[in-house]
């Protein structure tokens, strides 16, 4: 059995939590370089995470605070998707990954760290990422720090779009 183990988001896990959505928090704030924010779309947007399980490790949220998947509209359910293929087409091009993990933790039972602003993790995996580092080492090595792969990603997301 393969495990997704990702000990350095302990510091995610165990520090103090903000009140109110932090991606509520982040939108209002147009602060988008800071706070890792690529896109913002007419219903949903791409936030890198801070806390990444793997180096590119994104996420696609609707604009609309809602952790229901069921209350979003048609034209929220198809930006949302529209907006993972993106992320998948520009991890592709950039970082050259050999697959993804994608999906949804819905509800906070089911793993969601924010539960109640539902978001899809697109995380890029290489062979070999899972290393004996982080379980003996407790060391994620991670290859691109944020600020770099943010400039990265900005560029290579503004020449998909232009096409």
């Amino acid at each position: 059995m393969e495990r997704l183990w990702a000990p350095w988001r302990s510091r995610f896990v165990l520090s103090k939590k903000e009140h109110g959505c932090i991606f509520c928090q982040r939108l209002k704030q147009k602060k988008d370089k800071t706070n890792l924010i690529l896109y913002r779309g007419r219903k949903c947007f791409i936030i890198m995470n801070r806390y990444p399980y793997n180096s590119g490790h994104l996420m696609v949220a609707p604009i609309r605070h809602t952790g229901a998947i069921e209350k979003l509209t048609q034209k929220e359910m198809l930006e949302l998707m529209e907006l993972q293929q993106l992320c998948i087409r520009l991890l592709r091009k950039e970082l050259k990954p050999q697959g993804f993990n994608t999906g949804m933790n819905l509800g906070k039972i089911a793993g969601a760290g924010i539960a109640d602003h539902l978001h899809i993790h697109i995380v890029p995996r290489w062979e070999g990422d899972t290393n004996f580092m982080p379980i003996l080492g407790k060391t994620k090595v991670v290859s691109i720090g944020l600020e770099e792969l943010y400039k990265r990603l900005s560029r290579g997301l503004k020449k998909i779009i232009k096409k």
